[in-house]
């Protein structure tokens, strides 16, 4: 019985933060892949590049670092602005006629593209939301979770293959 709990060198009894992350991962992509299809799933990975520009170089941010002492009330006010941000503009974006164009450049795309697109955003998702996380918190993660999405080459690859995918999923639809 005790081995079937250590499934996959996981302690199940004794669940972590980093569990939680790969599972909430896992299951946000594959449901989410499903449930939006490719072209909604472009106007949000598009919301959510732009919420994530808005939110790191807003000047307000910045000033109100200054006023706030604890990291904790930053970091919800950071990741509050990023989901209203995100929010608003998908809104806007998804009801815009030249994001409609963009993503409908392939039909509705393949079920394959639909949950590569959704794995990509998900972890765009998770590094995003914990860069916002104070370092202090982070110590709490395991090394590869850390190494993953919060290292400078793990945020880096996860902003980037996004935009590959975008990129090199049109110039094969438009050979097509």
């Amino acid at each position: 019985m005790k081995d079937a709990l250590q499934l996959f060198g996981v302690n199940w009894t004794n669940p972590t933060w980093d569990m939680f992350i790969v599972i909430f991962f896992l299951m946000a992509a594959f449901f989410y892949g499903f449930s939006l299809g490719r072209d909604k799933i472009v106007v949000v990975l598009i919301s959510l590049y732009m919420a994530l520009a808005v939110v790191n170089y807003a000047p307000y941010i910045k000033n109100l670092s200054a006023d706030i002492n604890v990291s904790t009330s930053l970091f919800a006010f950071k990741i509050s602005s990023f989901l209203a941000v995100f929010l608003l503009l998908f809104f806007f974006l998804s009801r815009s006629a030249l994001l409609h164009s963009l993503a409908s450049g392939n039909s509705a795309g393949q079920w394959w593209q639909a949950l590569l697109f959704s794995i990509l955003h998900t972890g765009l998702m998770v590094s995003v939301v914990l860069s916002f996380l104070p370092e202090n918190t982070l110590a709490y993660l395991s090394i590869a979770t850390r190494e993953i999405f919060t290292s400078e080459m793990g945020r880096f690859i996860w902003i980037i293959l996004p935009i590959l995918a975008l990129v090199g999923l049109e110039s094969r639809a438009s050979k097509s």
